[in-house]
């Protein structure tokens, strides 16, 4: 099996990128949150890796970090969600995100990535639900529902996902629904 690689980026093309090492060239595809995060072409990369093999192909997929092909590992074990869906699923969410969707079991969020029905959504919150690293996740706090609830809102009312969590962020610990959304939306209109 092929873990890590260590080489040169030689190629970029979302989602593959080509990486030389030792004079034998590896197409490798990659999460959109990798990929953003690569050296330029020509400079020296370290990629954690996994094979994936199928009947009709063997397929690379390479990560900066090791929450990453942890998350990715965890998610291809999952009926229904293949190694391109988990791709997908890491290119819309980062590691920290998806974590934080499972501990508030939000599927909306979920159904927003290209390829996941509601059914694939709810089975991924299901199945995933407990085994993301408690590093990852928010930390569990009785007003968890309410966060949830307060986030729903501010989503619900145009926000993006990216400013309803962080509005959510600067709430004080244990904030009811009304007045968390009170709060929120002050902090949006900063």
């Amino acid at each position: 099996m092929i873990a890590r690689l260590v080489g040169l980026l030689v190629e970029k093309n979302p989602p593959q990128v080509l990486v030389d090492v030792g004079g034998v060239g590896y197409e490798v595809s990659v999460p959109m949150s990798t990929f953003y995060n690569l050296p330029a072409q020509g400079e020296r990369v370290t990629l954690l890796t996994q094979l994936v093999v199928r009947e009709d192909a063997r397929i690379l997929f390479g990560f900066l970090t090791p929450q990453e092909r942890s998350v990715f590992g965890q998610l291809v074990k999952i009926s229904g969600v293949g190694p391109r869906t988990a791709l997908a699923i890491l290119s819309g969410l980062s590691v920290a995100e998806l974590a934080q969707t499972v501990t508030l079991q939000e599927s909306g969020r979920l159904v927003k990535v290209p390829g996941i029905g509601k059914k694939t959504a709810e089975r991924l919150l299901l199945e995933l639900k407990g085994k993301l690293g408690s590093d990852l996740a928010l930390p569990a706090s009785p007003a968890s529902g309410a966060l949830a609830d307060i986030l729903q809102a501010l989503v619900g009312l145009g926000y993006s996902d990216r400013e309803a969590a962080a509005a959510c962020k600067v709430l004080p610990s244990g904030v009811g629904v009304s007045d968390g959304i009170k709060l929120a939306l002050k902090s949006l209109g900063r």
